[in-house]
């Protein structure tokens, strides 16, 4: 711990259970599906890999369960390079989501938090080393609130905290003021701003400015993205175009990169440029963490990143 992380990440960490089906059953149906499969997922698991297959100097904390899913979801952190000594066991299960899939794609997720949910303000403060080493941190909201508000209290000077909330739930102003930046897609700034909104990003991003973080960034999927600074005009990023096989993740992927590139010193705009990258090349593969990029394959995917 003697080298600061480029990023830390302070999150959820499921075991994903899926099954492909026909079609989905009706009340007191049972229908057969495919063979189970499982694969490491959560927004924070999932972050944290993005960072490490990219190169970053990265820590997860989490918890997870003394359980089968527990050590997929660390076996898989470590072989990514991940730090994942903050990393909890015990306490739950490990969070597991539930996913039927039929042919057309169409899923139904039941989600079971397990430990997720008792990753507590204690234990935010018991890894005051890992804060302290972290010159950016990554949190979610698949954690609980009260959690992500100490995280925000435990920041070192200087450091800066990223926050996607997903899923969307009201932010307290004491978060919502250390964000820097906050990211959020369409349907969670229209859950934050509410009525009134306003029907464009520039609008969105204006308006969640206005609530209080440092800066803010509007993830457009395919068209890239829209960065936001107090004082400055906005900066709308454009994404590398690509044929979309899988778009699970490829959030957290940009959310990771982004967060990597800020701590590297990059200008946000910069940033969230390379992020649109890493968010591109992670939908040209199925899955989650199997589809997210080292440093070489993404620039055989958008040589441009390559010399960023």
């Amino acid at each position: 711990m003697n080298d600061d992380y480029e990023l830390l990440v302070v999150g959820s960490a499921n075991a994903d259970l899926v099954v492909g089906v026909e079609r989905r059953p009706a009340p007191g149906e049972t229908v057969l599906g495919s063979d189970l499969a499982v694969h490491p997922g959560g927004k924070g698991g999932n972050q944290a890999v993005a960072a490490a297959r990219l190169g970053a100097r990265t820590a997860l904390l989490a918890r997870v369960g003394d359980d089968a899913h527990g050590t997929l979801l660390l076996d898989a952190q470590r072989a990514a390079g991940v730090d994942t000594a903050g990393v909890l066991v015990g306490g739950a299960p490990t969070g597991v989501a539930l996913i039927t899939v039929d042919p057309s794609g169409d899923n139904s997720i039941v989600v079971s938090p397990g430990a997720n949910m008792r990753l507590t303000p204690e234990d935010i403060r018991a890894a005051g080393s890992l804060l302290a080493a972290a010159r950016v941190v990554s949190t979610q909201l698949e954690i609980p609130l009260e959690t992500v508000a100490e995280v925000a209290r435990g920041l070192r000077p200087g450091a800066r905290l990223v926050l996607n909330p997903s899923p969307p739930a009201p932010l307290p102003d004491e978060v919502l003021a250390a964000c820097d930046p906050l990211v959020v897609n369409e349907h969670e700034a229209r859950f934050i701003l509410g009525d009134g909104a306003g029907e464009t990003p520039r609008e969105w991003a204006r308006g969640l400015l206005a609530l209080g973080p440092r800066s803010v960034v509007v993830t457009l999927g395919a068209e890239g993205a829209l960065t936001a600074e107090r004082g400055a005009e906005p900066v709308r990023v454009e994404s590398p175009r690509v044929e979309a096989v899988d778009t699970t993740g490829a959030g957290d992927a940009f959310t990771a990169a982004l967060g990597w590139r800020l701590g590297l010193g990059e200008d946000l705009a910069t940033a969230a440029a390379y992020a649109a990258r890493v968010g591109s090349a992670a939908v040209t593969r199925k899955g989650a963490q199997d589809s997210y990029p080292t440093a070489v394959e993404l620039s055989s995917v958008a040589p441009e990143v390559a010399s960023s």
